[in-house]
């Protein structure tokens, strides 16, 4: 039984197609040649592996493929309707079956001037009323004329919220720093430990902060626990006066009755959609502590960046389709390789917490077992993705990826100019992104390994197999429209591999049993006294009432 509607065309099981069974014969032809065969086989090998789009160049010629792997590929996703989803999706149709809603993240950046509807009703008026309201807030408190309840300027900008409401605005900032009104400062709090909250506050004064609680429901635990604190602290600055909270918090929500009761302005709610998941908010009202600290010119670059990248993958020819080509590139590693991570190497310390964004961005969306039928998977779903910028990698994690025994397919991203260009730091830092995926695609023999002057017993740790994959993203510079156009490249390669796989991208059931079973937890941690505590005594699993009980006793 189905217990979902889904699209007509769509196969079950990919692992039953006939592509799928040619991609595996390929396989076994494909995986006893080296990258240094393939490149002395392919003169042309590097032309013909490397596509261009939205001022990005990507180049996969330092993969574990050939034209033909690519071409089996693009058969794949033409028998797996991938192209036919994403127009499911653009187009508002309800694909996020197990919560009954449409997947609208495009519509939030679109310029197109296209209605975009939703049950039979335009949404593109809400989002553009939005947006001109960001703005204009956006722009009072960059000129100072939003001011704290004593009448000072607000200077610190905080951001409260969790998951897709962090991580997104927070890597972008991180990002465009550079871009950034230096005389403004933005921060985060997210995690529940009062330890995050107490070390941002430190250095803060209460009169020139602006709080920003990002909570569609408004009632996110972490959420509101930390913005129940911070009020706490901030009300301390005015004797306790309520009237001040309306000068110095602001929501984005959708729930107007528990934002008033918390005492923030209606006039300073900013609400967003069902159809907008968290971690797809960055250009919703998410994204409000960015335009704050961006400007607006910048944040609409950054949309549009993320606008013409959602173009190329709706509309570009599969051959040239940087999206599905990712995709694809990533099902053949992780499908027929059995490879069980990824790793997203960022050269630009802008970038620094790109990996971690898409960490969630990818895991959240495909960490999953189950396909659209509900039935088990009884194959490789989502990967495990991790990295840190380099060189800093260099240092600590590259060595396995060169020698260790577990094959690790990595994605170099790098700007041919720098925004800092102070001395030859950017030359020496280019010369690694070029240097470390060479070596991982062509090793060192044990031949050049002699001729290179090694003494003869140290020659078998001198030894690199190469033939570790490597895809090199290149643009100009770092900007927001080439940011824009890179988070959308990869939301969508994530999206295309969900739909290759036949699993739903766009909930996140895992993440619910855990808070489920915390609610059942926090009340006990509450009771301090010992006849409250003897009352829990063997009241979950004698593991997890061993580990409460010496948590009380400590405490």
């Amino acid at each position: 039984m189905i217990p979902f509607p889904i699209h007509s065309k769509f196969t079950m099981n990919p692992t039953k197609t006939k592509t799928w069974s040619l991609l595996e014969a390929h396989f076994l032809e494909m995986k006893a040649l080296t990258l240094r065969e393939q490149f002395l086989l392919n003169e042309s090998r590097a032309k013909d592996l490397s596509y261009e789009a939205c001022g990005w160049f990507v180049d996969f010629s330092k993969n574990l493929l050939t034209t033909e792997t690519i071409d089996l590929l693009l058969d794949f996703a033409a028998e797996q309707n991938v192209l036919e989803e994403a127009k499911a999706m653009f187009s508002g149709e309800v694909i996020n079956k197990t919560e009954n809603r449409s997947v609208l993240h495009t519509a939030l950046r679109s310029f197109s001037g296209e209605p975009v509807l939703v049950d039979g009703q335009d949404v593109m008026p809400d989002i553009e009323a939005t947006l001109g309201k960001m703005e204009a807030f956006a722009t009072s408190v960059i000129q100072g004329e939003f001011q704290g309840f004593s009448g000072k300027r607000l200077t610190n900008i905080v951001n409260i919220g969790i998951g897709g409401s962090d991580l997104g605005p927070k890597m972008v900032y991180e990002a465009l720093k550079f871009y950034s009104h230096r005389d403004l400062n933005l921060s985060f709090i997210s995690n529940v430990d009062a330890t995050h909250l107490a070390e941002e506050l430190l250095s803060f004064d209460p009169e020139t902060t602006l709080f920003l609680i990002a909570s569609k429901t408004f009632t996110t635990q972490e959420t509101m626990t930390n913005a129940q604190s911070c009020k706490d602290w901030c009300l301390q600055a005015y004797d306790g006066d309520e009237k001040a909270v309306a000068s110095h918090f602001v929501a984005l929500s959708t729930n107007i009755a528990k934002v008033q009761e918390f005492g923030i302005d209606p006039a300073n709610i900013f609400g967003f959609w069902d159809w907008v998941g968290g971690r797809y908010s960055l250009t919703s009202a998410i994204g409000l502590s960015l335009m704050i600290a961006l400007g607006v010119e910048n944040f609409h670059e950054l949309r549009k960046g993320f606008y013409e990248m959602d173009q190329h993958f709706i509309s570009a020819p599969p051959k040239q389709n940087l999206p599905l080509l990712m995709a694809l590139v990533g099902l053949w590693y992780n499908n027929f390789f059995k490879c069980e991570s990824l790793a997203i190497l960022p050269y630009d310390q802008y970038l620094h917490r790109f990996p971690a964004y898409f960490q969630q961005g990818d895991m959240e969306s495909n960490g999953k077992g189950v396909d659209r039928q509900g039935n088990p998977v009884d194959y490789e779903t989502g990967p495990i993705i991790w990295g840190e910028p380099g060189t800093n990698g260099q240092h600590a994690f590259y060595q396995l990826i060169h020698q260790g025994t577990k094959l690790v397919p990595c994605d170099f991203i790098a700007f041919a100019k720098s925004l800092n260009p102070v001395a030859d730091h950017h030359e020496k830092l280019m010369s690694n992104f070029f240097a470390q995926s060479r070596a991982l695609a062509f090793g060192r023999t044990a031949e050049e390994a002699r001729a290179a002057g090694t003494q003869e017993d140290l020659v078998p740790f001198k030894v690199f197999s190469g033939s570790r994959p490597t895809t090199a993203l290149l643009a100009e510079k770092l900007t927001p429209n080439s940011l824009g156009s890179l988070i959308a490249l990869y939301e969508h390669k994530v999206f295309a591999q969900g739909v290759l796989w036949n699993i739903y991208s766009f909930d996140q059931w895992g993440v619910e049993l855990g808070k489920e079973l915390a609610g059942e937890i926090l009340p006990v941690l509450k009771n301090s006294t010992t006849q409250q505590k003897a009352t829990i005594k063997q009241s979950f699993d004698t593991s997890t009432d061993q580990l409460i009980k010496k948590y009380q006793d400590w405490k």
